[in-house]
């Protein structure tokens, strides 16, 4: 190789001693920095260089604003000897000074500990695992009431927030003051890359800019870059390096430009990268695990399987359903008994055990329903096609099969796998139509009826155990069927025969469980719903007490029929919104490993055991709840992780993080697309309902929308009102007019894109009026729902 053609090579490192000795043996030696900024071709890479001027130069800037994390060392031995305690930092996203830490471990008195002011929240950031010395007594706080979000643009601004912090504290009765602490060190960082958007620093020229992130519980974020004009009006990932003591934010870089703010694709990806939903095409390697096309049942396939095809079988869906996971049957015998089935699709057939497609299914956990995509689990040739139970189609399922009287009594339960093939696919509103027909009386219609029949008996049973019915107000978009924007927006109507479908889920996800843990007491996978503690309910119980409601929530059988008593003839919303407001007391229901906790009971189903297996084509818990099935039956061979029930803890734990990530997904879908809808509508009025009321505000539904949204009634620049917050009643004086919880209001509903990265839906009050605080009621409806215009219906 001749001279000039040699590759020349250089070595890059951070370390100092390394350094000096790589240039002594005279290798050409560069820290990280002094590489990147000779590459004069592309001045970019600039801004991605980590910022690690950590503590060394923090005396430059002066002025000292937080106290020095302890060592790790120091944590542990405070920890041990209980002057500390260790817990996660939970950032609040109502309040930029206030932060719950949730304590590890089972002590039951300080569970939650309530940090309050920039000090003692010590520049913790969300999610990280701390280390927090509680405060003496007289020094505990009450969470607050108020709204806070930081707005500053001065990023050294401390005397203002001490002056902020002061409104946090309220004279409060003893009663409500919770334990309250400061953070002494950070055990484990928990950073992720974050969305935002650049705040432009005013000064011109400056390279020092401010990213606010898109999460309201991440601190801004101060990043140096070249490119801070390109980046304006754009959605970018910023990465935190460290947060010295002197600094008002941490800081960080830049990583990644995503797109224009507002636009469908970018607002989508932001959405899904802040939930951390995983959502890149499925890779080869994947993909290699599917069945070949063209596919076909062989003799193979049906070793320890029924076949079912001649049993008269549909499936009930919402409409466009395409992942069709269940199906049901229902036929009388000779002997004047009820056979009912539901057959679930074999996922797990084609997905085995500790393959790349496995692992991948494992990690996703769900599949994420956005308003108008899916992020599928599984690749779309099992989602929609081989294991999506369509009508006339073989298919391989997993059938859940009880004889039953006609009082629903069940007589005997068995399960195996099978063949079927569907008879129909209907809607919803479908099969609510033949059941309903005088005219129609073929075998699906008829099979039909006796699910119906049966569903109502088990449904009153259920309710009369305890089962809650709670409410949501869930929303459909209508899409226009070109530019895909939403065109109308209405809460969504349930039917009987959602009901009907529901009651059998319920059933064989219950059936299935008994099964399971009868099997394999140590490691099966089920689903539990803690009771939420009384104070839980005080919010509830208020409220009803407001308008001369008694609620006892002792046990959740009390808690549902004092819901059905509490009846307003003259307010027949009431109750709904009851239910709602009861809904938002609840705990999360979570997935669990039977031999590594001892409590299985499921609240709000008021069933002593459950699982999940009627949905395997978009849960991955129903896929090893399958799996487990199919060993318990002889239908399938175990392998070690099914029996590890330090595995299935694991696996657990990442599926109740996914779950939860993908409702808030979904929600943001929601919202991002209302957004979109009232862009289009222009203004409008409507009643709504308060929710809740707060010191500074109330928070309101929209019934007619499903939508929530909080009316504030201190705006920057505006005269303040009088207001008398109450806590007991609890209740919101304005200038002379007393709100209470579910009081009756009209609203302005209006899109504020004042501040692009949080364009909000903002609400006014417009009755009743209040001098100097409703507006004016002359607002005309534009409907932009002119005749004509395509629509598509979606749903998920």
């Amino acid at each position: 190789m001749s001279a000039e053609n040699q590759l020349q090579v250089i070595f890059i490192t951070n370390d100092r001693k390394n350094k000096e000795k790589a240039v002594e043996e005279g290798i050409p030696a560069f820290t990280c920095e002094e590489y990147v900024k000779s590459l004069t071709a592309n001045p970019e890479l600039i801004d991605r260089l980590a910022c690690l001027s950590e503590e060394g130069n923090e005396i430059e800037s002066g002025k000292i604003i937080f106290s020095e994390h302890l060592p790790l060392s120091k944590l542990q031995q405070g920890i041990k000897s209980g002057s500390y305690l260790q817990g996660t930092f939970r950032a609040s996203r109502e309040n930029y000074l206030e932060a719950t830490v949730w304590v590890h471990g089972d002590t039951e008195e300080n569970k939650e500990i309530i940090l309050q002011g920039l000090k003692h929240l010590n520049r913790a950031i969300h999610e990280d695992i701390v280390a927090v010395e509680l405060l003496p007594r007289s020094q505990w706080v009450a969470p607050s009431s108020v709204v806070l979000h930081d707005e500053g643009q001065n990023e050294d601004d401390v005397d203002r927030e001490e002056e902020r912090e002061h409104l946090l504290k309220t004279a409060v009765n003893e009663k409500m003051l919770k334990p309250t602490g400061r953070v002494v060190g950070i055990i484990k960082r928990n950073w992720r890359p974050y969305c935002g958007m650049l705040s432009k620093s005013d000064i011109k020229e400056s390279r020092r800019h401010l990213f606010t992130p898109a999460d309201r519980r991440i601190p801004r974020i101060r990043i140096e870059t070249r490119q801070a004009s390109t980046l304006e009006g754009r959605r970018i990932i910023v990465a935190i390096d460290g947060w010295p003591r002197n600094s008002r934010y941490p800081n960080g870089h830049f990583v990644k430009n995503l797109g224009d703010v507002g636009e469908k694709e970018t607002e989508t990806e932001v959405l899904l990268l802040e939930h951390d939903v995983p959502h890149e095409p499925f890779s080869q390697a994947v993909l290699s695990f599917l069945p070949k096309m063209p596919w076909s049942i062989t003799e193979k396939d049906m070793k320890n399987r029924e076949d079912l095809r001649h049993l008269c079988v549909c499936s009930v869906d919402p409409p466009g359903c395409t992942d069709i996971d269940d199906a049901l049957h229902c036929r009388e015998l000779s002997n004047g008994n009820l056979e009912v089935g539901v057959h679930i699709a074999d996922v797990s057939h084609f997905i085995r055990p500790g393959n790349a497609l496995d692992q991948e299914s494992a990690r996703r956990g769900t599949t994420v329903y956005l308003c108008e995509k899916r992020i599928d689990m599984v690749p779309e040739l099992l989602s929609s096609n081989l294991c999506s139970l369509r009508c006339n189609v073989d298919r391989l399922a997993f059938s859940c099969i009880w004889e039953m009287d006609h009082n629903a009594e069940i007589l005997k339960t068995r399960f195996t796998k099978s063949v079927i093939n569907s008879k129909a696919s209907l809607t919803y509103a479908e099969a609510q139509m033949r059941i309903d027909s005088a005219t129609m009386n073929d075998d699906i219609t008829t099979s039909l009826r006796g699910l119906n029949k049966l569903a109502k008996i088990l449904k009153k049973g259920r309710i009369e155990k305890g089962a809650l019915t709670l409410s949501s107000p869930e929303v459909r978009f209508h899409m226009d069927s070109e530019t895909h924007d939403p065109i109308d927006l209405q809460t969504k109507e349930l039917r009987e025969t959602n009901s009907m479908v529901e009651e059998f889920m319920l059933l064989a996800n219950i059936s299935v469980a008994k099964k399971i843990h009868e099997e394999f007491s140590e490691h099966a996978l089920l689903r539990k719903h803690p009771a939420p503690p009384s104070s839980n309910y005080e919010i509830l119980v208020k409220a009803a007490k407001s308008k001369n409601l008694e609620i006892k929530t002792d046990t959740a059988k009390s808690l549902a029929d004092s819901l059905d008593r509490a009846e307003c003839p003259a307010f027949p919303y009431l109750n709904t919104l009851l239910r709602i407001l009861a809904t938002r007391c609840m705990m999360q229901a979570v997935y669990f490993c039977s031999g590594m906790d001892n409590d299985f009971h499921h609240y709000g189903l008021a069933s002593p055991i459950y699982t999940h297996f009627t949905s395997p084509i978009r849960r991955y818990a129903d896929i090893i709840v399958h799996r487990l099935l199919a060993v318990a039956i002889g239908a399938d061979c175990t392998y070690p992780e099914l029996t590890d029930k330090h595995k299935l803890a694991d696996i657990c734990k990442n599926l109740n993080f996914r779950h939860k990530m993908s409702q808030y997904a979904q929600r943001a879908s929601v919202a991002f697309h209302t957004q979109l809808f009232f862009k289009s509508k222009g203004i409008v009025s409507e009643e709504a309902y308060i929710l809740f009321v707060r010191k500074n505000a109330i928070v309101v539904l929209i019934p007619k929308y499903g939508l929530e949204g909080t009316v504030f009634f201190e705006e920057k620049d505006k005269p303040k009102p009088q207001l008398i917050y109450n806590d007991e009643t609890p209740s919101l004086e304005i200038e002379g007019t007393v709100f209470h919880v579910f009081d009756k209001v009209k609203v302005k509903i209006m899109l504020d894109s004042s501040n692009l990265q949080h364009q909000k839906i903002r609400m006014a009050l417009v009755e009743p009026q209040i001098s100097g605080v409703s507006i004016p009621t002359d607002i005309s409806n534009v409907d932009l729902n002119e005749p004509g215009r395509k629509k598509r219906k979606f749903e998920k």
